[in-house]
Protein backbone atom coordinates (compact mmCIF):
# COMPACT_ATOMS: atom_id res chain seq x y z
CA UNK A 1 0.00 0.00 0.00
CA UNK A 2 1.36 3.46 -0.85
CA UNK A 3 1.38 6.06 1.90
CA UNK A 4 1.38 9.80 1.25
CA UNK A 5 4.69 11.43 2.06
CA UNK A 6 3.00 13.66 4.62
CA UNK A 7 1.95 10.64 6.65
CA UNK A 8 5.50 9.29 7.09
CA UNK A 9 7.29 12.59 7.80
CA UNK A 10 7.83 13.17 11.51
CA UNK A 11 6.51 16.54 12.71
CA UNK A 12 9.17 18.86 14.05
CA UNK A 13 7.71 18.76 17.54
CA UNK A 14 7.91 14.94 17.58
CA UNK A 15 11.60 14.70 16.50
CA UNK A 16 13.83 12.69 18.82
CA UNK A 17 16.38 14.65 20.80
CA UNK A 18 19.28 13.01 22.67
CA UNK A 19 20.89 14.59 25.76
CA UNK A 20 23.46 17.34 25.18
CA UNK A 21 26.55 16.21 23.23
CA UNK A 22 29.75 15.29 25.00
CA UNK A 23 32.59 17.69 24.18
CA UNK A 24 34.37 15.07 22.05
CA UNK A 25 31.36 13.41 20.42
CA UNK A 26 31.53 15.25 17.11
CA UNK A 27 35.33 15.09 16.97
CA UNK A 28 35.41 11.33 17.55
CA UNK A 29 32.43 10.63 15.31
CA UNK A 30 33.69 12.69 12.37
CA UNK A 31 37.18 11.15 12.54
CA UNK A 32 35.95 8.28 10.36
CA UNK A 33 35.19 10.84 7.65
CA UNK A 34 38.32 12.95 8.19
CA UNK A 35 40.35 11.38 5.37
CA UNK A 36 38.00 10.09 2.68
CA UNK A 37 39.40 7.78 0.03
CA UNK A 38 40.07 9.35 -3.34
CA UNK A 39 37.78 8.60 -6.25
CA UNK A 40 39.86 7.59 -9.26
CA UNK A 41 38.46 7.14 -12.76
CA UNK A 42 40.61 4.84 -14.86
CA UNK A 43 42.89 5.37 -16.66
CA UNK A 44 44.73 7.68 -14.29
CA UNK A 45 48.15 8.56 -13.02
CA UNK A 46 48.74 9.19 -9.33
CA UNK A 47 51.80 11.14 -8.20
CA UNK A 48 52.41 10.62 -4.52
CA UNK A 49 54.96 12.39 -2.35
CA UNK A 50 55.40 11.96 1.41
CA UNK A 51 57.79 14.40 3.10
CA UNK A 52 59.13 14.40 6.62
CA UNK A 53 58.56 17.49 8.70
CA UNK A 54 61.82 19.39 8.88
CA UNK A 55 62.67 21.47 11.93
CA UNK A 56 61.65 24.65 10.11
CA UNK A 57 58.74 23.07 8.22
CA UNK A 58 55.35 24.34 9.40
CA UNK A 59 51.77 24.49 8.27
CA UNK A 60 52.39 28.08 7.19
CA UNK A 61 55.06 26.93 4.73
CA UNK A 62 52.86 24.14 3.43
CA UNK A 63 49.94 26.57 3.07
CA UNK A 64 52.10 29.04 1.17
CA UNK A 65 53.21 26.29 -1.20
CA UNK A 66 49.65 25.03 -1.72
CA UNK A 67 48.53 28.59 -2.53
CA UNK A 68 50.82 28.57 -5.57
CA UNK A 69 48.65 25.92 -7.23
CA UNK A 70 46.21 27.12 -9.91
CA UNK A 71 43.02 28.43 -8.30
CA UNK A 72 44.24 27.95 -4.71
CA UNK A 73 45.39 31.46 -3.88
CA UNK A 74 42.42 31.89 -1.50
CA UNK A 75 43.34 28.86 0.60
CA UNK A 76 43.49 29.73 4.32
CA UNK A 77 44.90 28.17 7.46
CA UNK A 78 41.36 27.24 8.52
CA UNK A 79 41.10 25.02 5.44
CA UNK A 80 44.02 22.97 6.77
CA UNK A 81 42.85 22.85 10.39
CA UNK A 82 41.61 19.25 10.08
CA UNK A 83 44.98 18.10 8.65
CA UNK A 84 43.20 17.07 5.44
CA UNK A 85 42.27 19.06 2.37
CA UNK A 86 41.16 18.19 -1.14
CA UNK A 87 41.70 20.72 -3.90
CA UNK A 88 40.37 20.57 -7.42
CA UNK A 89 42.80 22.01 -9.93
CA UNK A 90 42.11 23.19 -13.45
CA UNK A 91 41.53 20.53 -16.10
CA UNK A 92 44.44 19.68 -18.35
CA UNK A 93 42.31 19.99 -21.47
CA UNK A 94 38.70 20.56 -22.48
CA UNK A 95 36.46 17.60 -21.80
CA UNK A 96 38.98 15.95 -19.46
CA UNK A 97 38.38 15.48 -15.73
CA UNK A 98 39.99 17.94 -13.38
CA UNK A 99 43.21 17.23 -11.59
CA UNK A 100 42.76 16.74 -7.85
CA UNK A 101 45.28 17.17 -5.05
CA UNK A 102 44.85 15.66 -1.58
CA UNK A 103 46.93 17.09 1.25
CA UNK A 104 47.26 15.17 4.53
CA UNK A 105 49.39 16.05 7.51
CA UNK A 106 50.38 13.25 9.89
CA UNK A 107 52.47 13.16 13.05
CA UNK A 108 55.82 12.69 11.31
CA UNK A 109 55.12 13.42 7.68
CA UNK A 110 52.85 15.15 5.21
CA UNK A 111 51.68 13.42 2.08
CA UNK A 112 50.49 14.85 -1.21
CA UNK A 113 48.38 12.78 -3.61
CA UNK A 114 48.00 14.30 -7.06
CA UNK A 115 45.42 12.60 -9.29
CA UNK A 116 46.08 13.12 -13.00
CA UNK A 117 43.33 11.80 -15.28
CA UNK A 118 44.52 10.19 -18.51
CA UNK A 119 42.73 10.21 -21.85
CA UNK A 120 40.43 7.27 -22.51
CA UNK A 121 42.37 4.38 -23.98
CA UNK A 122 45.70 5.85 -22.88
CA UNK A 123 48.61 3.43 -22.63
CA UNK A 124 46.54 0.56 -23.99
CA UNK A 125 48.83 -2.41 -24.23
CA UNK A 126 51.30 -0.62 -21.88
CA UNK A 127 52.56 1.93 -24.36
CA UNK A 128 56.19 2.51 -23.38
CA UNK A 129 55.90 6.25 -24.14
CA UNK A 130 53.21 7.62 -21.80
CA UNK A 131 52.12 11.26 -21.86
CA UNK A 132 54.32 13.74 -20.01
CA UNK A 133 53.59 15.97 -17.03
CA UNK A 134 53.00 19.71 -17.07
CA UNK A 135 56.30 21.48 -16.27
CA UNK A 136 54.51 23.60 -13.65
CA UNK A 137 53.46 20.42 -11.82
CA UNK A 138 57.04 19.17 -11.94
CA UNK A 139 58.34 22.40 -10.44
CA UNK A 140 55.61 22.43 -7.81
CA UNK A 141 56.37 18.85 -6.71
CA UNK A 142 60.08 19.58 -6.49
CA UNK A 143 59.36 22.63 -4.31
CA UNK A 144 57.31 20.86 -1.64
CA UNK A 145 58.75 21.89 1.76
CA UNK A 146 60.30 19.00 3.67
CA UNK A 147 62.47 15.97 3.02
CA UNK A 148 61.20 13.11 0.87
CA UNK A 149 60.27 9.88 2.62
CA UNK A 150 58.43 8.27 -0.26
CA UNK A 151 57.79 9.32 -3.85
CA UNK A 152 55.64 7.03 -5.99
CA UNK A 153 54.46 7.30 -9.58
CA UNK A 154 51.38 5.05 -9.72
CA UNK A 155 49.75 4.20 -13.03
CA UNK A 156 46.25 2.71 -13.09
CA UNK A 157 45.30 1.38 -16.52
CA UNK A 158 42.64 -0.77 -18.08
CA UNK A 159 43.23 -4.40 -18.90
CA UNK A 160 40.80 -7.29 -19.05
CA UNK A 161 43.42 -9.59 -17.49
CA UNK A 162 42.91 -12.58 -19.73
CA UNK A 163 44.57 -15.52 -17.91
CA UNK A 164 45.80 -16.86 -21.24
CA UNK A 165 47.96 -13.75 -21.72
CA UNK A 166 49.68 -13.78 -18.33
CA UNK A 167 53.18 -14.36 -19.73
CA UNK A 168 52.76 -11.75 -22.47
CA UNK A 169 51.34 -9.22 -19.99
CA UNK A 170 54.28 -9.68 -17.61
CA UNK A 171 56.74 -9.23 -20.47
CA UNK A 172 55.04 -6.02 -21.58
CA UNK A 173 55.05 -4.82 -17.97
CA UNK A 174 58.80 -5.40 -17.71
CA UNK A 175 59.42 -3.39 -20.86
CA UNK A 176 57.15 -0.65 -19.54
CA UNK A 177 59.06 -0.39 -16.25
CA UNK A 178 62.38 -0.37 -18.09
CA UNK A 179 61.15 2.46 -20.34
CA UNK A 180 59.90 4.43 -17.32
CA UNK A 181 63.37 4.16 -15.79
CA UNK A 182 64.84 5.55 -19.02
CA UNK A 183 66.62 2.38 -20.19
CA UNK A 184 64.47 0.07 -22.34
CA UNK A 185 67.23 -2.56 -22.33
CA UNK A 186 67.51 -2.66 -18.55
CA UNK A 187 66.50 -6.02 -17.04
CA UNK A 188 63.66 -5.56 -14.59
CA UNK A 189 62.53 -7.89 -11.82
CA UNK A 190 58.89 -7.33 -10.98
CA UNK A 191 56.96 -8.20 -7.85
CA UNK A 192 53.23 -8.32 -7.89
CA UNK A 193 50.00 -10.14 -7.25
CA UNK A 194 46.38 -10.33 -8.17
CA UNK A 195 44.61 -7.89 -5.86
CA UNK A 196 41.15 -8.34 -4.43
CA UNK A 197 41.28 -12.12 -4.99
CA UNK A 198 41.90 -11.69 -8.71
CA UNK A 199 40.04 -8.47 -9.50
CA UNK A 200 43.14 -6.55 -10.64
CA UNK A 201 46.92 -6.72 -10.87
CA UNK A 202 49.44 -4.72 -8.86
CA UNK A 203 53.08 -4.64 -9.99
CA UNK A 204 56.24 -2.86 -8.88
CA UNK A 205 59.99 -3.32 -9.01
CA UNK A 206 60.44 -1.43 -5.69
CA UNK A 207 63.29 0.57 -7.22
CA UNK A 208 63.87 4.32 -7.07
CA UNK A 209 64.19 5.63 -10.61
CA UNK A 210 66.58 8.31 -11.85
CA UNK A 211 63.95 10.96 -11.15
CA UNK A 212 63.60 9.88 -7.51
CA UNK A 213 60.22 8.15 -7.94
CA UNK A 214 59.25 4.53 -7.46
CA UNK A 215 56.94 3.06 -10.07
CA UNK A 216 53.80 1.06 -9.44
CA UNK A 217 51.39 -0.29 -12.00
CA UNK A 218 47.78 -1.35 -11.48
CA UNK A 219 45.86 -3.13 -14.24
CA UNK A 220 42.11 -3.36 -13.73
CA UNK A 221 39.11 -4.22 -15.92
CA UNK A 222 36.84 -1.61 -17.48
CA UNK A 223 34.08 -2.22 -14.94
CA UNK A 224 36.22 -1.08 -12.00
CA UNK A 225 34.38 1.57 -10.01
CA UNK A 226 35.98 4.85 -8.97
CA UNK A 227 35.64 3.89 -5.28
CA UNK A 228 37.40 0.56 -5.76
CA UNK A 229 40.19 2.13 -7.79
CA UNK A 230 40.65 4.70 -5.02
CA UNK A 231 40.87 1.99 -2.36
CA UNK A 232 43.44 0.03 -4.35
CA UNK A 233 45.58 3.11 -4.91
CA UNK A 234 45.41 4.24 -1.29
CA UNK A 235 46.33 0.80 0.07
CA UNK A 236 49.32 0.46 -2.24
CA UNK A 237 50.57 3.96 -1.46
CA UNK A 238 50.11 3.52 2.28
CA UNK A 239 51.72 0.08 2.18
CA UNK A 240 54.93 1.49 0.73
CA UNK A 241 54.90 4.60 2.93
CA UNK A 242 54.36 2.70 6.17
CA UNK A 243 56.97 0.13 5.13
CA UNK A 244 59.55 2.89 4.77
CA UNK A 245 58.47 4.55 8.02
CA UNK A 246 58.68 1.24 9.88
CA UNK A 247 62.22 0.69 8.61
CA UNK A 248 63.35 4.04 9.99
CA UNK A 249 63.95 2.22 13.26
CA UNK A 250 66.63 0.03 11.65
CA UNK A 251 69.38 2.72 11.44
CA UNK A 252 68.65 3.57 15.07
CA UNK A 253 69.02 -0.08 16.06
CA UNK A 254 72.33 -0.35 14.19
CA UNK A 255 73.56 2.89 15.71
CA UNK A 256 72.74 1.70 19.23
CA UNK A 257 74.36 -1.70 18.72
CA UNK A 258 77.93 -0.72 19.80
CA UNK A 259 76.58 1.38 22.69
CA UNK A 260 74.45 -1.50 23.98
CA UNK A 261 77.37 -3.93 23.72
CA UNK A 262 79.67 -1.57 25.62
CA UNK A 263 77.03 -0.88 28.28
CA UNK A 264 76.36 -4.59 28.76
CA UNK A 265 80.08 -5.30 29.18
CA UNK A 266 80.39 -2.47 31.69
CA UNK A 267 77.47 -3.88 33.67
CA UNK A 268 79.10 -7.34 33.66
CA UNK A 269 82.33 -5.81 34.98
CA UNK A 270 80.52 -3.92 37.74
CA UNK A 271 78.49 -6.92 38.88
CA UNK A 272 81.65 -9.04 38.88
CA UNK A 273 83.43 -6.54 41.14
CA UNK A 274 80.45 -6.46 43.48
CA UNK A 275 81.34 -10.01 44.60
CA UNK A 276 84.82 -8.97 45.77
CA UNK A 277 85.15 -8.22 49.47
CA UNK A 278 87.60 -5.42 48.86
CA UNK A 279 85.29 -3.72 46.37
CA UNK A 280 84.57 -0.05 47.02
CA UNK A 281 80.79 0.20 47.06
CA UNK A 282 80.64 3.96 46.59
CA UNK A 283 82.82 3.80 43.48
CA UNK A 284 80.74 0.99 42.00
CA UNK A 285 77.53 2.88 42.74
CA UNK A 286 78.89 5.97 40.98
CA UNK A 287 79.71 3.87 37.92
CA UNK A 288 76.26 2.29 37.98
CA UNK A 289 74.61 5.70 38.22
CA UNK A 290 76.61 6.97 35.24
CA UNK A 291 75.73 3.85 33.25
CA UNK A 292 72.05 4.15 34.17
CA UNK A 293 72.04 7.80 33.11
CA UNK A 294 73.48 6.97 29.67
CA UNK A 295 70.98 4.14 29.16
CA UNK A 296 68.04 6.30 30.21
CA UNK A 297 69.19 9.01 27.85
CA UNK A 298 69.33 6.52 24.98
CA UNK A 299 65.87 5.30 25.95
CA UNK A 300 64.48 8.82 26.00
CA UNK A 301 66.02 9.59 22.62
CA UNK A 302 65.06 6.42 20.75
CA UNK A 303 62.11 4.74 22.51
CA UNK A 304 59.61 6.76 20.48
CA UNK A 305 61.29 5.62 17.25
CA UNK A 306 60.97 2.00 18.26
CA UNK A 307 57.33 2.46 19.23
CA UNK A 308 56.60 4.22 15.95
CA UNK A 309 58.28 1.43 13.97
CA UNK A 310 56.08 -1.16 15.69
CA UNK A 311 52.97 0.87 14.94
CA UNK A 312 53.93 1.40 11.28
CA UNK A 313 54.76 -2.27 10.78
CA UNK A 314 51.35 -3.20 12.19
CA UNK A 315 49.83 -0.91 9.54
CA UNK A 316 51.96 -2.57 6.85
CA UNK A 317 50.59 -5.98 7.77
CA UNK A 318 47.06 -4.59 7.88
CA UNK A 319 47.40 -3.10 4.39
CA UNK A 320 48.82 -6.37 3.06
CA UNK A 321 45.80 -8.19 4.44
CA UNK A 322 43.44 -5.66 2.89
CA UNK A 323 44.95 -6.17 -0.58
CA UNK A 324 43.83 -9.83 -0.48
CA UNK A 325 46.56 -11.01 -2.82
CA UNK A 326 46.55 -14.03 -5.05
CA UNK A 327 49.83 -15.08 -6.69
CA UNK A 328 50.68 -14.44 -10.33
CA UNK A 329 52.25 -17.51 -11.85
CA UNK A 330 56.05 -17.18 -11.92
CA UNK A 331 56.11 -13.89 -9.95
CA UNK A 332 56.95 -13.30 -6.29
CA UNK A 333 54.07 -11.52 -4.61
CA UNK A 334 54.36 -8.13 -2.98
CA UNK A 335 53.46 -9.65 0.36
CA UNK A 336 56.21 -12.27 0.18
CA UNK A 337 58.77 -9.71 -0.99
CA UNK A 338 57.92 -7.20 1.73
CA UNK A 339 57.76 -9.80 4.49
CA UNK A 340 61.00 -11.45 3.43
CA UNK A 341 62.88 -8.14 3.25
CA UNK A 342 61.16 -6.26 6.08
CA UNK A 343 60.63 -8.90 8.78
CA UNK A 344 64.37 -9.43 9.51
CA UNK A 345 64.85 -5.68 9.80
CA UNK A 346 61.90 -5.36 12.14
CA UNK A 347 63.22 -8.30 14.16
CA UNK A 348 66.49 -6.39 14.54
CA UNK A 349 64.58 -3.31 15.68
CA UNK A 350 62.57 -5.37 18.18
CA UNK A 351 65.72 -7.05 19.50
CA UNK A 352 67.43 -3.69 19.97
CA UNK A 353 64.40 -2.35 21.81
CA UNK A 354 64.31 -5.41 24.06
CA UNK A 355 68.05 -5.16 24.75
CA UNK A 356 67.68 -1.52 25.76
CA UNK A 357 64.73 -2.28 28.02
CA UNK A 358 66.38 -5.35 29.53
CA UNK A 359 69.62 -3.44 30.13
CA UNK A 360 67.71 -0.75 32.01
CA UNK A 361 66.04 -3.38 34.18
CA UNK A 362 69.32 -5.18 34.86
CA UNK A 363 70.98 -1.92 35.89
CA UNK A 364 68.05 -1.23 38.20
CA UNK A 365 68.39 -4.67 39.81
CA UNK A 366 72.16 -4.31 40.15
CA UNK A 367 71.71 -0.87 41.72
CA UNK A 368 69.26 -2.37 44.19
CA UNK A 369 71.68 -5.14 45.10
CA UNK A 370 74.55 -2.71 45.52
CA UNK A 371 72.46 -0.36 47.65
CA UNK A 372 71.46 -3.34 49.80
CA UNK A 373 75.11 -4.26 50.21
CA UNK A 374 75.96 -0.66 51.12
CA UNK A 375 73.09 -0.55 53.62
CA UNK A 376 74.23 -3.82 55.22
CA UNK A 377 77.80 -2.55 55.38
CA UNK A 378 76.64 0.73 56.91
CA UNK A 379 74.54 -1.19 59.44
CA UNK A 380 77.52 -3.34 60.39
CA UNK A 381 79.66 -0.25 60.83
CA UNK A 382 76.93 1.29 62.96
CA UNK A 383 76.80 -1.83 65.12
CA UNK A 384 80.57 -1.79 65.53
CA UNK A 385 80.48 1.88 66.45
CA UNK A 386 77.64 1.27 68.89
CA UNK A 387 79.60 -1.60 70.42
CA UNK A 388 82.62 0.66 70.83
CA UNK A 389 80.47 3.34 72.38
CA UNK A 390 78.92 0.80 74.76
CA UNK A 391 82.37 -0.52 75.69
CA UNK A 392 83.56 3.01 76.25
CA UNK A 393 80.62 3.75 78.47
CA UNK A 394 81.30 0.61 80.48
CA UNK A 395 84.92 1.63 80.94
CA UNK A 396 83.83 5.11 81.85
CA UNK A 397 81.39 3.69 84.39
CA UNK A 398 84.10 1.52 85.91
CA UNK A 399 86.47 4.44 86.01
CA UNK A 400 83.79 6.60 87.55
CA UNK A 401 83.12 3.90 90.17
CA UNK A 402 86.82 3.75 90.98
CA UNK A 403 87.00 7.52 91.21
CA UNK A 404 83.92 7.54 93.42
CA UNK A 405 85.57 5.00 95.76
CA UNK A 406 88.62 7.21 96.03
CA UNK A 407 86.38 10.19 96.53
CA UNK A 408 84.58 8.47 99.40
CA UNK A 409 87.96 7.72 101.02
CA UNK A 410 89.15 11.29 100.52
CA UNK A 411 85.94 12.83 101.85
CA UNK A 412 85.96 10.45 104.79
CA UNK A 413 89.60 11.38 105.50
CA UNK A 414 88.75 15.06 105.61
CA UNK A 415 85.67 14.46 107.76
CA UNK A 416 87.69 12.28 110.22
CA UNK A 417 90.28 15.07 110.33
CA UNK A 418 87.51 17.51 111.21
CA UNK A 419 86.34 15.13 113.95
CA UNK A 420 89.96 14.91 115.26
CA UNK A 421 90.31 18.69 115.35
CA UNK A 422 86.95 19.03 117.02
CA UNK A 423 87.90 16.40 119.65
CA UNK A 424 91.21 18.15 120.35
CA UNK A 425 89.40 21.40 120.84
CA UNK A 426 86.89 19.77 123.17
CA UNK A 427 89.75 18.04 125.11
CA UNK A 428 91.60 21.32 125.55
CA UNK A 429 88.43 22.94 126.87
CA UNK A 430 88.01 20.12 129.37
CA UNK A 431 84.74 19.03 127.77
CA UNK A 432 85.89 15.65 126.43
CA UNK A 433 87.28 13.01 128.81
CA UNK A 434 88.60 10.81 125.96
CA UNK A 435 91.68 11.19 123.90
CA UNK A 436 91.04 12.97 120.53
CA UNK A 437 92.77 10.21 118.60
CA UNK A 438 90.43 7.66 120.17
CA UNK A 439 87.37 9.68 119.18
CA UNK A 440 88.67 10.11 115.63
CA UNK A 441 89.40 6.39 115.32
CA UNK A 442 85.98 5.40 116.57
CA UNK A 443 84.27 7.85 114.16
CA UNK A 444 85.94 6.39 111.05
CA UNK A 445 83.34 3.61 110.35
CA UNK A 446 80.46 5.95 110.95
CA UNK A 447 81.97 8.63 108.67
CA UNK A 448 82.61 6.09 105.89
CA UNK A 449 79.08 4.77 106.16
CA UNK A 450 77.64 8.29 106.09
CA UNK A 451 79.68 9.36 103.05
CA UNK A 452 78.81 6.16 101.17
CA UNK A 453 75.12 6.61 101.96
CA UNK A 454 75.12 10.22 100.78
CA UNK A 455 76.93 9.24 97.56
CA UNK A 456 74.43 6.51 96.79
CA UNK A 457 71.61 8.90 97.55
CA UNK A 458 72.97 11.43 95.08
CA UNK A 459 73.43 8.71 92.37
CA UNK A 460 69.89 7.50 92.89
CA UNK A 461 68.56 11.03 92.55
CA UNK A 462 70.48 11.71 89.35
CA UNK A 463 69.45 8.37 87.77
CA UNK A 464 65.83 9.07 88.60
CA UNK A 465 65.99 12.55 87.04
CA UNK A 466 67.66 11.25 83.82
CA UNK A 467 65.18 8.36 83.50
CA UNK A 468 62.27 10.78 83.90
CA UNK A 469 63.50 12.89 80.94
Amino acid sequence: MDFPLATILIPAMDMLRPPPDDALRRVVHDEVHARPMPLITLPARVLYVAVRHAADNSREQELAHLQTLPGQSGLTQADLASSFARMRLSAASSGQASQVLQWERHTEFTRYVLLLPLPAGCCAGLDPQPPGIDPEIRRWLAGIPGQTIAAIDLWMLHDELDPAQTEDRMERARRWFAAMHGDPQQPVRLFGAQLGQGHSWGLSDFQIGPDGFERMLVLAPQATSDERAGRIALRLLELETYRLMALRGLPTAKQLGPFLHQAEQELVTITGQMKQDEAIEEELLDRLIALAASVERATAEHAWRYSASRAYFALVRARMDELREKPIRGTQSMRDFIQRRTSPAMATVAASEERLSALSERISRSSGLLRTRIDISAEQQSQQLLHKLTRGQELQTRLQTTVEGLSIAAISYYMVSLVLYAAKAAKGAGLLPWQPETVAGVSIPFVLLLVWWLTRRIHHKLSHDIGGH
